[in-house]
């Protein structure tokens, strides 16, 4: 094969890659070459004006400040000519003057729901976009809520521990397991940190209707709360539930509990849990019962349809009212949660309990549907309850949580 000389010049066409390359490397002859030659020709015909575009009599273009579905506060429109492709940037104070508080809940656009159950959920597999029928739009806004509703149970904080109180003088209202599943609820959502005490004079359910079988309790803490230094040394007092909250019942016999106890316990368990969830008992003018207000900062009174139990409850409250400073505030602020336990329920009796329960001036008032877990009347578990009723305590658990972050600074 014959060599060429370094100097002597080619014939050969200039190579694949350097023709997709670039036009300069072309030779005349090539078809990239002629496609290069014909575009500058072209561009050369194109008539380009020295001098730039006037702008004083253009026309202004409103530009209209974003609109956003979170609190971010809108900035004034601004005007600019219209030959001004984009608005001034903005300086870097103007920039760090703005406030922030409003970015965390700025979300992109929801997206149009599509029907994913039924034949519309069929078609829309297939390519032919369907909205959710009724049933299935009811069940997407139900899990809406309950996600706004674990949202501010989750990111709700304070400056110091919270408490709750779940008292109505007469028994078998549900007391106990409302403490119980609001705790366990409070607890799953936020991860824990979330202890139930009991806090009634003489011992209650509270161990028996909570998972576990703790050797110590309520009664051996009040014995050993001066000893109290640790998380690890208050553990052995609790019974642990799947829910992530722990609980401080009654395991065995003890003795009456005073304003005393409750408080020495509460400032113990306050030390090393965010939220305190007191199950009372029976007696409002008991020692117990008013170390228990004394430490709370919210209420909460479970009824049932019944005349005797609702009437109790509003006695309750306005034993309270009367007492004025934060018993009173608590009764001002009461959130009543409405139970059934499946016994008959005449309508006329129902309408009554309604009308008294309305006159009580309670913040709030939510109704838990009847559950057979419940209404077992042993060991509570919060994956064990139906939906819907854990949808009614996820829901009183986020108005709780928002009165206390209201109330509490």
């Amino acid at each position: 094969m014959t060599h060429q000389e370094d100097n002597e010049p080619t014939s050969t066409p200039a190579f694949a890659g350097a023709q997709r390359a670039a036009g300069y490397v072309e030779a005349e002859h090539t078809m990239h070459g002629q496609e290069l030659r014909e575009i500058r020709a072209a561009a050369a015909l194109i008539e380009v004006d020295e001098e730039p575009a006037e702008t004083e009599h253009a026309e202004p273009v409103e530009i209209p400040p974003v609109q956003s579905r979170g609190k971010i506060s809108s900035r004034p429109s601004v005007t600019i000519p219209a030959s001004q492709p984009f608005a001034p940037a903005a300086s870097p104070a103007d920039v760090l003057s703005e406030p922030f508080s409003g970015l965390s809940t700025a979300t992109t656009p929801d997206k149009p729901a599509v029907a994913t159950k039924g034949m519309r959920g069929a078609l829309s597999r297939i390519g032919i976009r369907m909205t959710p029928g009724a049933a299935e739009a009811a069940e997407l806004d139900a899990a809406a809520a309950r996600t706004y509703a674990e949202q501010i149970i989750r990111q709700a904080t304070w400056t110091r521990a919270v408490s709750v109180l779940v008292a109505n003088p007469k028994g078998g209202t549900g007391k106990t397991p409302c403490a119980l599943l609001l705790g366990g609820v409070l607890a799953s959502v936020r991860g824990g940190s979330v202890a139930v005490m009991e806090v009634s004079d003489d011992p209650g359910a509270l161990a028996f209707r909570a998972e576990g079988n703790p050797p110590r309790g309520i009664g051996e803490l009040v014995r050993d709360v001066a000893g109290i230094r640790t998380a690890g040394q208050l553990a052995g007092y609790t019974a642990p539930q799947t829910s992530f909250a722990s609980v401080i019942g009654t395991t065995g016999r003890r003795d009456r509990l005073t304003r005393e106890n409750v408080r020495d316990v509460a400032a113990v368990v306050d030390e090393f849990y965010s939220i305190r969830v007191m199950d009372s008992g029976n007696q409002p003018s008991s020692s117990a019962f008013q170390g228990a207000i004394e430490t709370a900062d919210a209420l909460v009174v479970p009824v049932m349809n019944a005349g005797d139990a609702v009437l109790e409850a509003v006695a309750l409250l306005d034993v309270l009212r009367a007492a004025g400073g934060r018993a009173a505030a608590l009764a001002d602020n009461a959130t009543i949660v409405c139970l059934t336990d499946g016994r008959p329920e005449h309508p006329q009796v129902v309408e009554r309990v309604n009308r008294i329960i309305a006159g009580a001036n309670a913040r709030q008032v939510f109704e838990v549907p009847y559950d057979a877990h419940i209404a077992e009347r042993g060991q509570l578990t919060l994956d064990s309850l139906a939906p819907a009723t854990r949808k009614a305590f996820t829901a009183t658990a986020a108005a709780v949580v928002s009165y206390l972050q209201q109330s509490i600074r």
